[in-house]
């Protein structure tokens, strides 16, 4: 479990306490929440606990051993790399938010494990590379975002010969539209970190809410879509449905759009890829048609979320562009819930670094990640001169 104390880990977690007989946990890590995961370990004992610091591993070593718990700490991006290549590995739930995933996940790819990606940055910033060492690896490759799932769902199982090879006109990629997306464009200047996290449907950490408050969220999950199902960025269509409930469609040429509908709750599409291709409980109520009553639909404005146009964009244009967009944003973000810019300044700082640097290949892993370097250090200029 790679994240294991974030909201991904946590419904993870729950899900594999229902099939003790199926499922153990083998190694959790975690950043910054420590207590809960100390508090994990005692409920799970996983052989292995990871953390970012050596203090820390120090301070959770000591903890385990007053439990009588004989789980082992490691530490840093090495522990994670070597947990999620550990021969006894079955699963990796990669669900590391941001660019720091992608090393370890990449691991398990290259261990030719079972990978739940939950971690988009990893295809967004990687996204050839990424796909070049599942197929090398024969690595099993499931999506737990819950479009990429549902989309996955309505697949056929031999949809790796080509979407135009199964009959796939499109993918249309649901979004709820987020706390504003009813908000006066006047007042949006003015939202607070607050109002940004408060999502309407589901409950998420803070940098993945005002990704989806922005619809950035939308547009790495578009990017994301383009590498899983081998689609092109026109192929991909974004529909705002408040609701939350259609997780995602397909549109075959026959004329047939297949759904996917489900209480908006992470444990589904977790469970259908733990188990896949067998269906286990996931403890989700069942969905009540009635109670829902109406599913609505519309285009999103892309005045109100400029974020999806240059998601977009850089899909468009591919190689370093989406490497340094996923950046840039990171930044940008981790400014707004620092109140250090405004809601608006989030996709300004993305505009301007996007426009500053030219794109380039991507070839190997140091370029990426050299893209990522060079987008971060271009939006933290745009915060020396214009952040609070």
């Amino acid at each position: 479990m790679l994240g294991a104390t974030g909201s991904i880990g946590l419904s993870t977690l729950d899900v594999i306490a229902r099939h003790p007989q199926r499922y153990q946990a083998f190694a959790l890590s975690g950043f910054s929440r420590l207590a809960e995961l100390f508090a994990l370990c005692v409920r799970h004992r996983p052989r292995y606990a990871v953390v970012p610091e050596a203090a820390a591993a120090r301070g959770l070593q000591a903890q385990l051993r007053d439990a009588g718990l004989a789980t082992v700490v490691l530490v840093g991006e090495a522990g994670l790399c070597q947990v999620s290549a550990d021969p006894e590995v079955d699963a990796v739930m990669a669900a590391i938010v941001g660019a720091a995933g992608l090393r370890p996940t990449l691991a398990a790819v290259e261990a030719g494990k079972k990978i739940l990606l939950a971690n988009k940055e990893a295809l967004v910033m990687s996204g050839a590379l990424f796909m070049q060492a599942v197929r090398k690896s024969g690595s099993v490759l499931l999506p737990i975002d819950s479009e990429h799932n549902a989309i996955f769902q309505c697949l056929p199982q031999d949809h790796a010969r080509g979407l135009a090879a199964v009959g796939v006109r499109r993918i249309l990629l649901t979004a709820s539209g987020g706390p504003f997306r009813q908000t006066p464009l006047e007042a949006l200047a003015d939202v607070t970190p607050e109002q940004a996290c408060a999502h309407p449907n589901w409950s998420m950490g803070r940098k993945i809410s005002v990704d989806s408050a922005s619809m950035m969220n939308k547009g790495l999950e578009l990017i994301e879509a383009c590498w899983l199902f081998d689609a092109r960025p026109a192929q991909v269509e974004v529909v705002v449905h408040p609701q939350s409930v259609i997780h995602s469609l397909v549109d075959y040429v026959d004329g047939s759009v297949l759904a996917q509908l489900g209480n908006p709750d992470m444990r589904t599409p977790i469970a259908n890829a733990l188990a896949w291709p067998e269906r286990i409980d996931s403890g989700v109520a069942p969905l009540d048609l009635f109670a829902v009553a109406r599913l609505d639909f519309e285009a999103p404005d892309e005045q109100r979320f400029p974020c999806l146009r240059l998601a977009r964009e850089a899909a468009e244009a591919g190689d370093s562009a989406p490497a340094m967009l996923n950046a840039a944003n990171e930044v940008a973000v981790a400014a707004f819930l620092e109140r250090r810019i405004r809601y608006l300044e989030i996709a300004s700082i993305i505009e301007e670094v996007l426009n500053l640097e030219p794109v380039v290949a991507v070839n190997e892993l140091d370029a990426v990640f050299a893209a990522d370097a060079k987008a971060r250090a271009l939006a933290e200029q745009w915060l020396s001169r214009h952040g609070r």
